[in-house]
């Protein structure tokens, strides 16, 4: 949630931020929170000075009362009466004006960064880097052209390499669950647990803390990350507790912090979680949507850190350096991807994707979202920090990614690694497969 204090104070680059996200009516909006804002203050100050007033007052009634001029006490009794009435009314005010702010800052997404480009869609994004090809500043998604050759003669995607070699039963999902639950099966599901097993270790090498949160979260919490309301209906709620199934692990490691005081000495905070994660997918159809493409439950590992501001650019640049040299140890070809402004999240300021090539479906797939949310999620979460020079709490800094996503990993792996026998296993995962080919 974007702060009163960024919007008063830096009302235009709010509006071109928005603007640059095409975020519909930013100008009209951002003048409703500044009146909203403007009213609620007129009554703060009318309270303000009518409670000034009483306790002027109130002082009064006793000293009439001792004088014996118990007929003027009476009267400003009186006045005590109204002006407290009027306070109540101007209490009610303003707690009307706050409710009315909240509730439309929540509709309002976070500014993208300078460096993030103009674009509308994901054909406007740019390739940043790749271990295909040195990247220029005007490679974008829309103009590349530059796919792998990995000399496979007549692939096959993965869901027929899955039944071929019995990994992964799609139709057994639907039968216990529905489409988008598969069921992995002997060195389907050891692969699984290899690849959550490397994530996790790798994670730790790099100093993360390993967190094994719920996969079922409060209202409050899904509205700490941004999740809540959500306006696409893209999370499980199950109504009669009012809890949602978590659609990634951020949501419940981020709101350890809620409402949380942070001292700067133990910034950044650097945790990562193995979770299932659940997503309606509401409207996905099509071929992007066969086999691992899309899932409604799938595994993944998250990277989480918490940072003070000056620090955070730094800590997005190093979760870059991890999952690249995830990609980079699974021998998989890979490009990274900044995000222009209209293919941005509601909640970030800025955002790269990993995409991995798939050789069988000729297309790139993503495999990570890499966000700095700046104060926007600790915001919505009142997640702060002491400062040791001034000793004030200041708004943290919350950034994530995914480190990684399962099921394209997955795909991607099957795929460009299948040969007449059978389908190898990269180096990094021998140790945890107990073996180097699927056959």
């Amino acid at each position: 949630m974007l702060t009163l204090k960024l919007i008063n104070e830096e009302t235009e680059r709010v509006i071109r931020g928005l603007e640059k996200k095409h975020f519909a009516g930013a100008k009209e909006a951002i003048d409703n929170v500044l009146a909203i804002d403007k009213r609620r203050r007129e009554a703060q100050q009318e309270l303000d000075k009518c409670l000034n007033e009483q306790k002027q007052l109130s002082g009064q009634i006793g000293r009439l009362m001792k004088e014996g001029k118990k007929d003027e006490a009476e009267q400003v009794k009186a006045q005590v009466a109204q002006l407290k009435d009027k306070s109540k009314e101007l209490d009610e005010a303003m707690a009307k004006a706050q409710d009315e702010m909240t509730t439309l800052l929540c509709t309002i997404p976070n500014i993208p960064y300078d460096e993030v480009p103009e674009g509308k869609a994901a054909e406007d994004n740019h390739v940043v880097k790749s271990n295909l090809k040195e990247c220029t500043a005007n490679d974008t998604v829309g103009n590349w052209d530059v796919n792998p050759k990995l000399g496979i003669a007549n692939p096959l995607p993965h869901w027929e390499l899955a039944k071929k070699y019995n990994l992964i039963d799609f139709d057994l999902g639907v039968k216990i669950t529905g489409a988008g639950f598969p069921v992995y099966i002997g060195k389907g599901a050891r692969l699984q647990r290899a690849l959550i097993n490397f994530f996790l270790d790798e994670a730790r090498k790099s100093g993360y803390t390993e967190i094994m949160p719920p996969t079922v979260v409060n209202a409050a919490s899904g509205y700490g990350t941004g999740q809540l309301p959500d306006k696409e209906g893209q999370m499980y709620h199950c109504e009669v507790d009012d809890f949602y199934l978590i659609p990634t692990a951020e949501v419940p490691v981020t709101n350890i912090y809620r409402d949380v005081i942070l001292d700067e000495k133990d910034l950044p905070i650097k945790n990562c979680a193995y979770t299932e994660c659940f997503r309606r997918e509401a409207g996905s159809y099509g071929k992007d949507v066969r086999g691992l493409n899309r899932l409604h439950e799938f595994s993944k590992i998250e990277i989480v850190r918490i940072d003070k501001p000056e620090h955070s650019k730094e800590s997005h640049k190093e979760m870059l350096e991890h999952v690249e040299g995830l990609l980079k140890k699974l021998e998989l070809p890979y490009r990274i991807l900044l995000l222009c402004g209209g293919d941005q999240s509601f909640t970030s300021a800025i955002c790269y994707d990993f995409e991995v090539y798939s050789e069988a479906q000729g297309r790139w797939l993503e495999v990570s979202s890499v966000s700095n949310f700046d104060t926007y999620q600790a915001n919505r979460l009142k997640c702060r920090y002491r400062r040791e020079d001034t000793k004030k709490p200041e708004l943290c800094h919350t950034l994530n990614g995914s480190a990684l996503a399962l099921p394209r990993i997955v795909a991607a792996l099957l795929e460009n690694n299948q040969t007449e026998n059978g389908i190898k296993i990269p180096a990094a995962l021998v140790p945890y497969m107990g073996c180097d080919i699927i056959d």
